[in-house]
């Protein structure tokens, strides 16, 4: 098998403006890092906003293995398969992340024949996204230690500081670490610290989740930086910070426009996790996609009960987006493992959001026809659609009858077509007055004019208008966080209840009390099980969901639920693939894959 770095190096790129131009952007509304990447200014959107939205479809997969079964793959393959069929088509993902790419999960620009390219340069530096990111949080883990450092007023409690600092590479020795060390004062106020990944950065989630610089702005105001001796809680703007936060961000909030092997536009922006936030890319390159394109297809990390779900009900909720069609990818290997009842169980939880469904069986170079014919059969007796894509090795043609079935299955959910609940998210607000802006979660409204209606939250099932379904999700926002961890503990991972544990009980009983009770959950857990158990392989049953603890993320706007110890430093392994990548003096790099 070629190598992914290979097949790249022998693509012929188009200039990136000749790929603008077939979206309808000219030249001048381009900022270019080089012939083959570009920025497009979020004031694009100003002169697109009669124009209506395209279609959005999600990639998710059932519970996969240790590997991954594909879906960044089958994003980039499956619009280009649209593309072939005549579709203005644009891609939608996240952008990688230089620890696991130096690590041991490698780049993330795709594989094979199904590729965004240059894959060097977005698997490496790229436009400088990730290193704002880095420096914009950064800035704010200086400016608390030098409150600390000067007394100033609100007084941070130097053992209630909940700001971390970030680095973008895997590196276990700073997940603890002391600060201010000796210097007799000189060097701040010692205390106990740490960095986790850049990915795992809340400023991350919030840049991922912002609609434009002044919401970033604002969100970043937002931010929870700790509490002060008597527990009252310290935000950033409190600390007046977050205008330079933003200043640092300006030019990372532009989407990334570069191309696929086939030339077919792709936004690459963002990459927040996808266990302690929502793991897709960002709002404002996906909003900036579907004005541009008749279909954007996007992804969300992990299993469908994680990433999808983080999708439907934060990325969807923040900003006004309905899917018109989910694709859920299944492998041999993980049907293998986890078996047709998983497959059923990621099926019947999409169907609870009222999204169509269609099963693209993931080809690899080593499946057998016969087993894959077996699973194939399998997968369309849970009758939905399914088809066999073989993207990374032929490409957009590897997939023609997917994209057919993806294509008949959105023309019959309408665009935009809104959800019900108790409203949207448009900021992440609270009851906290912090002067980055008012409280913005709204207990009936919406977000956008493709969001609206206000349905019970007691009615899981989908909706209808007109005989079509409606996306649905399946909590409201006003009601306890308790509760709607009750939901999808029930609903969706197929648990008989959920315990908590008495400091999770005390945690989300202090996050209702500082009023965030009403933002919508992410959910941290294994993404090995649909249980909390990763040992627990297909649908288990008979099982409870354990919530250890609780966290809020103000800016973004969501509170974490934690179920299991997570990893927000990431180590390297043994072998780091850092060891295998090499520059000769023409500046070709190899080794990457």
């Amino acid at each position: 098998m070629r190598s992914d770095i290979e097949i790249a190096r022998e693509a012929r790129l188009r200039p990136i403006a000749e790929v603008a131009a077939g979206l309808g952007l000219t030249a001048d509304e381009l900022h270019l890092y080089g012939p083959y990447m570009a920025k497009v200014p979020l004031g694009v959107m100003d002169r697109l906003a009669e124009r209506p939205d395209g279609k959005l479809i999600l990639v998710t997969a059932m519970t996969p293995t240790k590997h991954g079964e594909g879906k960044t793959t089958t994003t980039i393959g499956l619009t280009q398969a649209l593309a072939r069929l005549g579709q203005r088509a644009v891609a939608a993902i996240r952008e990688p992340s230089l620890g696991p790419c130096m690590g041991l999960k490698g780049g993330a620009a795709g594989g094979g024949y199904a590729q965004v390219l240059p894959m060097e340069e977005i698997n490496l530096h790229f436009t400088g996204d990730l290193h704002a990111v880095t420096a914009a949080h950064n800035l704010l883990a200086a400016v608390v230690d030098n409150h600390l450092h000067q007394g100033s007023e609100p007084q941070i409690h130097p053992r209630k500081v909940l700001w971390k600092r970030v680095i973008d590479m895997n590196d276990r020795a700073l997940r603890s670490i002391l600060i201010g060390l000796e210097g007799g004062g000189a060097n701040g106020v010692m205390r106990e610290d740490g960095f986790e990944i850049t990915a795992a950065s809340e400023i991350m989630a919030i840049w991922g989740l912002a609609s434009d610089l002044m919401d970033l702005k604002a969100r970043m105001g937002r931010v929870l930086v700790g509490f002060d001796a008597l527990g009252r809680p310290i935000q950033a703007a409190d600390l007046g910070v977050q205008g330079a936060m933003a200043a640092l961000m300006k030019n990372a909030m532009h989407p990334n426009l570069v191309q696929t092997i086939e030339g077919v536009p792709a936004f690459v922006h963002g990459g927040p996790f996808a266990n302690i936030a929502h793991g897709c890319n960002t709002l404002a390159a996906t909003r900036l996609a579907l004005k541009l394109a008749d279909v954007t297809v996007t992804e969300a990390g992990f299993g469908a009960d994680l990433g999808a779900e983080k999708f439907l009900h934060i990325k969807c909720r923040t900003g006004g987006l309905a899917p018109s069609a989910v694709v859920l990818v299944v492998t041999r290997r993980a049907f293998r493992l986890h078996g047709l009842a998983n497959v059923a169980k990621h099926v019947e939880n999409l169907g609870l959001f009222g999204v169509p469904v269609v099963i693209c069986l993931n080809r690899f170079l080593d499946d057998g026809e016969d087993e894959l014919a077996e699973v194939l059969a399998a997968c369309r007796d849970l009758g939905v659609p399914a088809e066999i894509a073989d993207y990374r090795e032929a490409g957009g043609a590897g997939g023609l009858e997917l994209a057919e079935r993806v294509l008949a299955a959105a023309s019959s959910h309408p665009i935009g077509e809104a959800f019900t609940g108790s409203g949207a998210v448009s900021g992440g607000g609270s009851g906290l007055d912090s002067g980055a802006g008012s409280g913005a979660v709204t207990a009936s409204g919406t977000s956008s004019g493709t969001c609206a209606g206000a349905g019970s939250s007691t009615d899981l099932g989908t909706g209808s208008k007109g005989g079509q379904a409606r996306f649905t999700p399946l909590y409201d926002l006003d009601q306890p966080l308790e509760e709607k961890v009750e939901i999808l503990a029930r609903r969706l991972y197929g648990a008989d209840g959920v315990d908590f544990s008495s400091e999770a009980q005390a945690q989300l009983k202090h996050i209702a009390n500082l009023g965030f009770g009403d933002l919508p959950i992410c959910v941290a857990k294994t993404p090995a099980s649909l249980s909390d158990d990763p040992k627990r392989p297909g649908r288990p049953t008979g099982f409870r969901l354990h919530v250890k603890g609780a966290k809020v993320s103000a800016g973004a706007g969501f509170v974490v639920i934690y179920t299991g110890s997570i990893m927000t430093m990431p180590g390297l392994p043994k072998c780091p693939a850092a060891q295998g990548i090499d520059i000769d003096r023409h500046g070709t790099i190899s080794g990457l894959f």
